[in-house]
């Protein structure tokens, strides 16, 4: 259950870990893209204000599209354009001046100056914001084959002489695409039809080198918080995970410590009832009383057997069996275990043979044996008078393989997914007069497993069940242990 528990919370810990993965990664993408869409949008009406511009100078009415782009521009932008409009002067009359006109004259000259000087300013600092969000903009007069005819720039922009987008923006009026120019990246042009000759067409772009490259920058930014919050996310996933697992660990804790404390305090009074029993077998030999103190020993042994298989598991749940790992040679373990139960087969008529026994694996002799032993009666119970039984162990690999197969009436396959449950048991015979309490090969596979090993079963009814125990080879430990000694 320790185990299960223990697989579980790393499996919520990797699906929380996953889920905060998601979210975040998508918290990301989403930011990318919003950001980009606002590149596009604010670039877009960038080029339709600068296009209605262009219109205006070239005393052209502009289309209805940029006339609302323009008005938006506007609206959007907190540093308004300066439209120029003449200065309204007030002529001076003489005769109303009387004699102070010329001072008045000197004052309004003084006047004309600080207003000249203070409009100059406004004007420059207007200017300035206009450059500072259309500067990056190109425009280029083209001709009705694209060729460029006029270039009202400082710089010389780039020429993109692409006949589909001429095509098209004499064809529907204008044009609005994003290009890829050898040397300059990417390029975000737009081109209308003017309704003239001379020039035919206009176009407004700009180069997104800067946008690409904030772009780019978020994303190594976003890499970077990502591997961060990643680390971190498996730290409060492990945490989480914990915390959803906590009353199933308590209450496992309290069981397991109930299952060991039952148990114990079992054995004494066990103990007496066969001590008690057992004397007054002996002071009643015959009669009934006697066959009813030989059920209540029988009883005892069973109770006695149930709190062994009992202790050992919840010892080997909360990991305080401690194995003693040593190289065990197969075929010593395979002999001793043979003749002690050489005469339960005896009496079932049923024989016990010994392939090959090859192997020297590292495990825990006491509790390899325990297990053989377990399936040895197990193969007993379900194999009939004139079967038989075979043990092999063989090296493979880096393991060895033990066998144990029998010539019983085998199992139904829908009860071989739960013979590892506890207290899971199929039909016995009729002839069995054995008791069983479905912890032996509950007990058998965590013993395996704490050894290192696997276990599995296979069966095919009315051919008999087999059973394959992987144990790692003490050899191959130990010429991997020269190795690096080496």
């Amino acid at each position: 259950m320790w185990t299960m528990l223990s697989s579980l919370r790393w499996k919520l810990t990797f699906l929380y870990l996953l889920a905060a993965i998601g979210l975040v990664g998508l918290m990301g993408i989403g930011t990318y893209l919003l950001i980009d869409r606002y590149f596009q949008q604010t670039t877009d009406l960038a080029l339709q204000y600068k296009m209605a511009s262009e219109f205006r100078i070239l005393g052209l009415t502009a289309p209805t599209e940029l006339a609302q782009a323009e008005s938006t521009w506007l609206q959007n932008n907190s540093r308004a354009v300066l439209q120029a409009t003449p200065t309204t002067r007030v002529p001076t009359d003489d005769k109303e001046s009387g004699s102070h006109g010329d001072d008045r004259e000197s004052d309004s000259d003084d006047d004309d100056d600080d207003s000249d000087e203070s409009d100059s300013e406004e004007y420059l600092e207007n200017d300035h914001g206009y450059d500072a969000d259309l500067a990056a903009i190109f425009v280029v007069s083209l001709d009705e084959n694209g060729n460029p005819i006029l270039i009202p720039n400082t710089i010389s922009p780039p020429i993109v002489n692409d006949p589909t987008i001429v095509a098209n923006a004499l064809q529907a009026g204008y044009d609005l695409r994003t290009v890829e120019v050898p040397g300059k990246g990417r390029i975000r042009l737009l081109t209308y039809r003017t309704g003239t000759k001379v020039p035919a067409l206009l176009q407004t772009g700009r180069l997104l080198a800067d946008q690409v490259r904030a772009l780019n920058q978020y994303l190594v930014f976003l890499a970077i918080l990502g591997s961060s919050a990643t680390i971190f996310l498996v730290f409060v996933s492990w945490w989480l995970a914990g915390r959803s697992l906590g009353p199933a660990q308590k209450a496992w804790d309290q069981q397991q410590t109930f299952v060991s404390n039952a148990s114990h305090e079992l054995r004494t009074p066990l103990t007496l009832i066969r001590a008690t029993a057992d004397y007054g077998l002996r002071s009643q030999p015959k009669g009934e009383q006697s066959q009813l103190l030989t059920d209540i020993l029988n009883e005892c042994d069973y109770m006695d057997h149930l709190v062994d298989d009992l202790l050992l598991l919840s010892r080997l749940d909360a990991h305080r069996l401690k194995m003693e790992l040593e190289p065990v040679a197969i075929s010593d373990l395979f002999s001793e275990t043979v003749r002690q139960v050489s005469k339960l087969a005896q009496a079932g008529n049923i024989s016990i043979e010994t392939d090959s026994a090859n192997g020297l694996v590292r495990a825990d002799r006491v509790r390899l044996r325990q297990v053989l032993l377990i399936l040895l009666d197990n193969a007993l119970r379900f194999t009939p008078a004139g079967g038989s039984i075979r043990l092999s162990a063989r090296p493979a690999g880096k393991w060895v393989q033990i066998e144990v197969a029998d010539s019983g009436r085998g199992i139904d396959p829908k009860h071989l997914p739960h013979l590892f449950d506890r207290f899971y048991q199929v039909a016995a015979p009729e002839n069995d007069a054995s008791r069983s309490n479905g912890l032996g090969l509950s007990i058998a596979k965590r013993l395996i497993e704490a050894q290192g090993g696997s276990i599995r079963i296979d069966s095919t009814l009315g051919k008999g069940t087999h059973v394959q125990v992987s144990l790692p080879s003490a050899l191959q430990l130990a010429r991997h242990a020269t190795r690096n000694e080496e």
